[in-house]
């Protein structure tokens, strides 16, 4: 039995939170089996400029610099071989150094799955006998989607939220007086479900837009070549669902807040008597839906929109960026 230095170093936020919870990694195998010394580093990745050999070598400097035996690097960021397939690892047995991309895992049971991927990639490392390094390609097809789904899902867009508190608030004041307005009921009570559905894609694709224009989000490539290309477009379609996602949660509660508002306070027969309208209770719902999606607009922009890290984190072009100040101060 043997004890191995094995270092994690890790992407800030949540890969060094699933980094930290695989402490008591062991290795597999019977009672000789070698004991592992886990040790983690939060240190942010980019990928922008530098290829997966810039990567390795990077890691190998904290290997020597921490004495480490074996070195995992968990980054965010999507890995592209030289054939422009997205990757899932990348390792080196020779320098005990591996690269493992977590929103390739596919964003589901990330904990399991990475504690799965790294005892499979330290042990195999650890084995003397391990050839030269290989990397393991996702599915041309499918591989793209299933990182992308990844991406979103560590973006965590309904924490996109707290982010949008101001412009919630205002949407409910706006939604709470225009449910009593019977203005606003004779324009529900006359729209189509047609125009009803128009109404929610526009409000989301109005609020989404701004939030990109207000905090700056949208990614640009560096240089004409195809993979900034490409990498841009994947960092801003991640960008855009995420934010949709999180916009759309947002309507959803306003929607539901709106829709118990007028079931509490509305009489259905005085407010008729008002619009000279049989109302129902197919009335509210479709009163609530449209408040929702006029609230939306009204209430988000109207109030103004905050950048904070909440709205910043949900673009992995501002992270990168945010990689790159840190790792530029930390070299000065």
């Amino acid at each position: 039995m043997k004890v191995v230095k094995v270092g994690l170093v890790a992407d800030p936020a949540s890969p060094t939170e699933i980094a930290r919870r695989m402490s008591d990694l062991d290795s597999p195998g019977g009672e000789d089996r070698d004991t592992w010394d886990i040790e983690v580093v939060s240190e942010p990745f980019t990928m922008g400029s530098e290829d997966l050999d810039t990567a390795v070598a990077r890691l190998q400097d904290q290997a020597r610099r921490y004495a480490w035996d074996l070195v995992v690097g968990l980054t965010e960021l999507p890995l592209r071989d030289d054939d422009g397939r997205y990757l899932l690892v990348a390792t080196d047995p020779q320098r005990r150094t591996a690269v493992l991309s977590l929103p390739a895992l596919g964003g589901l049971s990330m904990q399991a799955r990475t504690r799965h991927a790294v005892r499979a990639l330290v042990s195999g490392m650890a084995d003397a006998s391990s050839g030269d390094g290989h990397r393991v390609p996702l599915p041309r097809r499918r591989g793209r989607w299933k990182l992308l789904t990844g991406m979103v899902l560590a973006n965590r867009p309904w924490l996109l939220v707290p982010g949008l508190k101001s412009a919630l608030v205002a949407a409910l004041a706006t939604g709470a007086i225009a449910t009593v307005d019977p203005t606003i009921w004779q324009l529900a009570h006359s729209l189509s479900w047609w125009h009803l559905t128009v109404a929610t894609i526009s409000s989301v694709a109005l609020v989404v837009g701004w939030l990109v224009i207000d905090g700056e989000l949208w990614d640009r490539p560096n240089d004409n070549s195809a993979e900034a290309k490409e990498r841009s477009r994947l960092y801003n379609t991640s960008t855009l669902v995420t934010l949709t996602t999180g916009v759309l949660i947002c309507y959803l509660a306003l929607y539901i807040v709106n829709l118990l508002w007028a079931l509490f306070v509305i009489d259905l027969a005085v407010m008729g008597s008002s619009v000279n309208a049989s109302l129902g209770y197919r009335d509210l719902f479709l009163l609530a839906w449209f408040v929702a999606s006029a609230a939306t607009v009204g209430g988000a922009l109207g109030s103004g929109l905050e950048s904070d890290e909440a709205i910043r984190a949900a673009a992995y072009s501002k992270r990168e960026e945010q990689r790159r100040d840190r790792l530029a101060r930390e070299r000065s």
